[in-house]
């Protein structure tokens, strides 16, 4: 089967493909703006597609067995059951053959992609250096700490969780790990309120500006190791421990050239790429619309 020899399920196929990127929904779970959208994305992108495969690049292009099968087994590998794809594709409005001829379809584009983005020029040392020194900010890294919490909350309905009971808490908590630091991880299981409690009370390594104010304030002056006393911020009571310090650091050119180089290679060639489609002939069909 070709690529052209179904175009209502070859426009439902994009259909689906635009609700699952727009809205992480199939088109029959949209609500009627979002189908509309849904529709003029898919439609669009069909169209760009159409003119991509009339172009001399496409007919140079030959999509292997191979190729078609392994873009259909990664659909096909997302289900548990034969039965299970096979239902969902039917609910879609496709079926095993439309989807190859699809998929075909789609991996004649990408190539043909692929094949005008290699004409996009290569990057130079120079590019780099100038971007390099053009956006400083990116390269900088602020102190950042690994911190973990236990929560109490702030209930005036239970009597344990009344501002005053839950400072109490919170200040006993407090008060045994510093003495016993190394028991963060049991005390925040036994006592958290927070869903972090089944990690040791993990939230992670953090720059300033992540965690409430209150919380930042504190963190940002524990040593490394260091617990602090009871913290209360709008929802409640917080006893900090920061397990770790990051130190500021700037990134050096050398270590920052292969991601400003990726980075912009991926950029030319995504402008070769848009630059070449927009040179693209209109076909009459699309002009009469």
């Amino acid at each position: 089967m070709t690529a052209i020899e179904k175009p209502i399920q070859l426009e439902t196929y994009n259909l689906l493909r635009a609700a699952l990127s727009l809205f992480k929904k199939s088109p029959n779970e949209l609500a009627e703006a979002e189908l509309q959208q849904a529709q003029t994305q898919a439609l669009n992108e069909f169209k760009i597609e159409s003119r991509v495969l009339n172009t001399p690049e496409a007919a140079s292009v030959i999509i292997t067995d191979r190729e078609l099968q392994q873009a259909y087994q990664e659909i096909r590998g997302r289900y548990d059951s034969e039965e299970a794809f096979v239902g969902d594709l039917e609910k879609n409005r496709l079926d095993k053959d439309s989807l190859q001829a699809a998929l075909h379809r789609q991996c004649k584009v990408n190539t043909v992609l692929e094949l005008v983005a290699s004409r996009a020029p290569a990057v130079s040392d120079a590019d780099i250096g100038i971007y390099y020194h053009m956006h400083p900010d990116q390269f900088h890294r602020p102190e950042r700490r690994e911190a973990c919490h236990i929560f109490i909350s702030v209930n005036a309905d239970y009597a344990e969780n009344t501002p005053e009971a839950a400072l109490i808490r919170a200040q006993a908590i407090a008060e045994k790990l510093r003495k016993k630091p190394h028991k963060f991880a049991d005390l925040a299981l036994k006592h958290s309120e927070c869903p972090t409690a089944l990690q040791g009370g993990v939230l992670g390594v953090v720059s300033k500006g992540t965690l409430y104010p209150e919380l930042d304030e504190v963190l940002f002056t524990l040593k490394a190791g260091e617990v602090s006393d009871a913290v209360k911020s709008e929802i409640g009571f917080h006893v900090l421990l920061c397990k770790s310090i990051q130190k500021p650091e700037t990134l050096s050119l050398a270590k920052a050239t292969p991601k400003i180089r990726q980075f912009m290679n991926d950029r030319a060639r995504r402008a070769c790429q848009r630059a070449w489609i927009a040179g693209l002939a209109t076909p009459e069909s699309e002009e009469s619309q």
